[in-house]
């Protein structure tokens, strides 16, 4: 497949109404969502996608029950730990977008470990956007900025202060589960990218579904404002 998008980013949605349609709980859910996300990631590997990000935990998911929340970290602890492995042996850097503040410490040490025994990996970038808003990431950085004392603001700085300061914008944005709309996700970067909507839930999203997206995205004719 031809035009294969280098930065790949997905709105994950879907999974508690896939628990409740299915009869399940919503933990369970999460559960099967992780197991659709690790397809995903392999899918995009194998196509050639460079970088990956996947709208885990939005800033604004804090919201939701407690219990629901120590599931959710305590799921990501065990991906993390169960695909160290894989991610070492593809080549897969792990890397993460958001604030570092209110993440349970446990699972802010594994985090951590995670992206540091791969940072030397150079196939592929999995981002996962925790504990994420990006109307704070737009709002922290003109903060920086302001401290940093500059008299005039430009592109190129204003990127350089943004979470996603080391990657390229998005080139495909993907949501699940047939909601339209960004809900606060990659806001700035998202301003040329190419959108992909499906009613599909997260966790019965499939790899081949997902082949059928980017042979869309290899189809389309991106202008950027041009003829």
């Amino acid at each position: 497949m031809k035009d294969i998008p280098n930065h790949v980013a997905i709105i994950m949605d879907g999974n508690g109404r896939w628990a409740k349609k299915n009869g399940l709980t919503r933990l369970e859910g999460h559960k099967a969502g992780a197991r659709s996300a690790k397809n995903i990631v392999t899918a995009s590997r194998e196509k050639g996608v460079k970088y990956l990000t996947l709208y885990a935990f939005s800033y604004e998911n804090w919201k939701r029950p407690k219990t629901e929340i120590i599931g959710l970290f305590h799921l990501l602890e065990t991906y993390c730990k169960k695909e160290l492995s894989e991610m070492m042996e593809k080549g897969i850097e792990f890397n993460l977008i958001g604030e570092w503040g209110k993440i349970p410490p446990k699972t802010k040490k594994i985090l951590k470990e995670t992206i540091r025994k791969t940072e030397n990996n150079n196939k592929m970038r999995l981002i996962l956007a925790i504990n994420y808003s990006s109307r704070r990431e737009i709002l922290n950085t003109v903060n920086i900025l302001i401290k940093s004392g500059v008299k005039r603001v430009t592109e190129k700085g204003f990127i350089r202060r943004l979470f996603t300061y080391d990657m390229p914008d998005p080139d495909l944005i993907i949501r699940t589960s047939g909601e339209l709309r960004l809900s606060n996700f990659l806001l700035w970067q998202a301003a040329y990218a190419e959108f992909a909507f499906t009613e599909t839930l997260w966790p019965d999203f499939t790899g081949d579904e997902y082949l059928e997206i980017l042979q869309n995205f290899a189809e389309r004719n991106r202008r950027y404002g041009g003829i």
